[in-house]
C-alpha cells in the first residue's frame, strides 16, 4: 500500500506493490512471501483483480454485493464477490467489450455492447442470446419505465430495443453525424445524447420527440485558449434531476442547471485530452473528473482543486463504490487500480478493515510530519542567539520549548561554534590513541568518565549479595562506552537528575569518600609522612620490641600499640632514638 498527500489529503493506493505471476507455483509464492519485503507488505483487497492485458469498464451492481470488470486479452468479464472478496466467475467473449449494463440487482442480467456491431445478453449461467445492430455502437443505456435499450454509435439514429417485446423498435432520428454518449436522468427520465459536432440533444421517452438541444462547443470557446481539436461531447451524467456533467474531447468539464442554456462553471484540466468520465460525489459538493492522465477531484461551486490522482499508466474508466470513499479504475494495465480517500467517506461494509488499518498508519505517521525540524529548549535557544525569534513564524511553540527548521538550526549552529568541526576531529583523534593504548598493560584504575557511578560499582562488588550485578556491568562490553564516551557523562548538577534523585544525590555525596577509603584500603596499605634523615624500617625496629611471650602479627598490629601508647612512653622512646643515633 502506497500513501499520497497531494493538497494535504491523504489517498491510499491499495494496489501498490509487486504482483506475482500466475504461472509460478505454490511452493515459489510461498517462498517468496517470506523473502520478499514488498511482496509481503502488499494488500490485496479483491483476490485476482486485474486482467490479463487491459482493462476497459469496472461497475458496481446496485445492490452493492458485485463488481464487474471487462478487459482483454482475450476478451473477457470478470465477476467479483465482495462478501469472499474473490472471483466469482469469468467468461471470455468472441470480441471486444465498449461498455456494458447491468439489468438487475445482481450479476444475474447483463448486456454488453462490442466493437463489432454485437449486442450480448448474459444470465447467470452464461451467455443467453446474441444479436446485431446496424452501425458500430458508442454507448447504450436501459430505460427502466418502458423496458427499452437505447443504443448510440455512428450515425445519427438512436437505436431502441425493446427487451420486453424481443424486437427494435422505430428509431430517434438525430441531426447529429454520430452520437458519442448518452445519459438517462433517474428522477424524469428523460435521455440526453452528446453529439460529436458538440451539442446535447434531450428526447423524451414518453412523447419520442426531442425536447432541448443545448451548444456545449460554443461556450468552450475563450479568447484565453486556442483548441487543437474540436470539442465534441465524450462524456455525461447527471446529479439529481436538474444538474448535469458534460465532458468534452478539448479536457474541458461544463456544469450545467438543465434550466439554463449556459453553465454555471467550466473546469479545464489543462491536458487537452478527451474527459472520459465524470462522478459527483453522494454528499459533498465535490465532482470526480477523468482523462487519460489523471483524476481531478474538485469542488463544483467554485471549481477549487480538492485533490487528483495522476496515472502512472493511461486511465480508462473510473468506478466510485456508491457512499464511500474507495473508487475503482481502469487502466492500460493489468492491475485494476483501488484507491481509498477517507476524508470523502467511510470504507464500504465488506471493506471496513480499511478504516482502521487507516487510522492506525496515520498514527505511525505522526512523527513524520516533524522528520525536517530540530527540536530545542529556551535555553538553548539562547546559546545560539536566536531568542528574539520568538514569537515568529520561524518557531513553533511545543511542551517545554520550539520546533525550529533543521536547515536554520544548522546555520545558527555554524555560526555560534565555528571550532565545533575541530573540536569533533580532536575528539576522534584522542579516541583513536586511547584504542592504541589498551594495547599496553593496564592498570587497574577509576575510568575517565562516570567515575562516581563505577566507584559505587567496585564498592558493590564486595557485597556478597549485589557482587554478580556489579561485575557483570563493569566487565560487559556492551556498557564499555558507558565509562568511556564522555556524551554518556552523568551531569548531577542537572536539575532532572536532581528531581529524579533528591535522597540518592545527597547521599552520595556524603558515602563518596567513605567509599573511595574503603576501595584503596583494601589494595594499598596507608603511608605517613617519614621525618626527614629517618627511614620508617628504623622507626619501627627501634619503637616496637617483641616481648617474651609475645607473638609477631605483622606491622599493622605495630602500629595500633604506638598509637595506644602514653605520652610519657612515646617521649622516653623518642629520647633512646635520639641517643642511638648521636651514637
Amino acid at each position: 500500500m502506497q500513501v499520497s498527500e497531494p493538497n494535504n489529503v491523504k489517498i491510499y493506493n491499495l494496489s501498490a506493490g509487486k504482483s506475482l505471476p500466475e504461472w509460478l507455483s505454490e511452493r515459489k509464492r510461498r517462498a517468496l512471501l517470506k523473502s520478499n519485503v514488498d511482496i509481503r507488505r502488499r494488500i490485496e483487497l479483491i483476490q485476482d483483480f486485474d486482467m490479463p492485458g487491459v482493462s476497459t469498464t469496472i461497475k458496481v451492481s446496485r445492490d452493492g454485493q458485485y463488481i464487474l470488470a471487462t478487459g482483454i486479452y482475450k476478451p473477457r468479464v470478470k465477476c467479483f464477490d465482495v462478501n469472499n472478496l474473490s472471483l466469482k466467475f469469468e467468461r471470455c467473449f468472441d470480441s471486444e467489450s465498449v461498455t456494458f449494463e447491468i439489468l438487475s440487482d445482481d450479476y444475474s442480467k447483463l448486456v454488453f455492447l462490442q466493437c463489432d456491431r454485437y449486442i450480448e445478453f448474459h444470465a447467470a449461467y452464461g451467455r443467453h442470446y446474441r444479436l446485431r445492430i446496424p452501425k458500430f455502437g458508442r454507448d447504450m443505456q436501459y430505460h427502466y419505465p418502458s423496458c427499452d435499450l437505447f443504443i448510440v454509435g455512428a450515425c445519427s439514429d438512436i437505436y431502441r430495443l425493446n427487451l420486453e417485446r424481443g424486437q427494435f423498435m422505430s428509431p430517434y432520428s438525430s441531426k447529429a453525424s454520430a452520437i458519442n454518449k448518452c445519459a438517462i436522468n433517474p428522477v424524469h427520465h428523460l435521455l440526453m445524447c452528446g453529439t460529436e459536432e458538440g451539442r446535447i440533444e434531450a428526447w423524451d421517452p414518453r412523447t419520442k420527440n426531442i425536447v432541448g438541444t443545448l451548444d456545449c462547443a460554443f461556450n468552450c470557446v475563450t479568447e484565453n485558449r486556442e483548441l487543437s481539436n474540436f470539442p465534441s461531447i465524450t462524456a455525461l451524467k447527471f446529479n439529481g434531476g436538474l444538474q448535469l456533467g458534460v465532458g468534452t474531447a478539448t479536457g474541458q468539464v461544463l456544469l450545467y442547471d438543465i434550466r439554463s442554456n449556459k453553465p454555471f462553471h467550466i473546469k479545464d484540466h489543462m491536458y487537452e485530452q478527451p474527459i472520459k468520465d465524470i462522478e459527483f460525489h453522494y454528499q459533498q459538493d465535490l465532482v470526480f473528473s477523468l482523462d487519460s492522465s489523471v483524476v481531478k477531484i474538485w469542488d463544483k461551486n467554485n471549481g477549487k482543486l480538492y485533490t487528483s490522482i495522476e496515472a502512472s499508466t493511461e486511465f480508462n474508466n473510473l468506478c466510485v463504490v456508491p457512499k464511500s470513499g474507495l473508487l475503482f479504475l481502469a487502466t492500460e494495465n493489468t492491475k485494476m487500480q483501488t484507491y481509498y480517500i477517507p476524508s470523502l467517506g467511510p470504507a464500504p461494509r465488506w471493506a471496513s478493515f480499511l478504516d482502521s488499518l487507516t487510522e492506525e498508519l496515520e498514527e505511525n505517521n505522526f512523527e513524520n510530519v516533524y522528520d525536517d525540524y530540530k527540536f530545542i529548549t529556551k535555553q538553548e535557544l539562547e546559546n545560539l542567539g536566536l531568542d528574539h525569534l520568538i514569537g515568529t513564524n520561524l518557531l513553533r511553540a511545543y511542551m517545554h520549548g520550539y520546533f525550529m527548521d533543521v536547515r536554520l538550526y544548522k546555520k545558527a549552529k555554524s555560526v555560534a561554534n565555528p571550532f565545533e568541526f575541530d573540536e569533533y576531529r580532536k575528539k576522534k583523534i584522542r579516541e583513536t590513541i586511547e584504542k592504541d593504548r589498551s594495547n599496553r598493560v593496564q592498570v587497574d584504575k577509576l575510568p575517565k568518565v562516570n567515575k562516581d557511578l563505577a566507584l559505587k560499582l567496585m564498592n558493590e562488588q564486595n557485597d556478597k549479595k549485589r557482587k554478580e550485578g556489579a561485575a557483570s556491568l563493569l566487565a560487559d562490553d556492551r556498557f564499555k562506552a558507558l565509562f568511556e564516551n564522555p556524551d554518556f557523562e552523568v551531569d548531577r548538577n542537572a536539575e532532572e537528575y536532581r528531581l529524579l534523585n533528591p535522597v540518592l544525590s545527597r547521599m552520595e555525596e556524603k558515602n563518596k569518600k567513605k567509599q573511595l577509603k574503603k576501595i584503596v584500603s583494601q589494595e594499598f596499605d596507608p603511608v605517613e609522612e617519614e621525618p626527614e634523615g629517618k627511614g620508617s624500617s628504623d622507626e619501627e625496629l627501634d619503637f616496637y620490641e617483641l616481648r617474651q611471650g609475645e607473638d609477631y602479627k605483622g606491622i599493622n598490629s605495630l602500629k595500633k600499640k604506638r598509637n595506644k601508647a602514653s605520652l610519657g612512653e612515646r617521649i622516653r622512646t623518642e629520647e633512646v632514638n635520639r641517643r642511638y643515633y648521636i651514637m
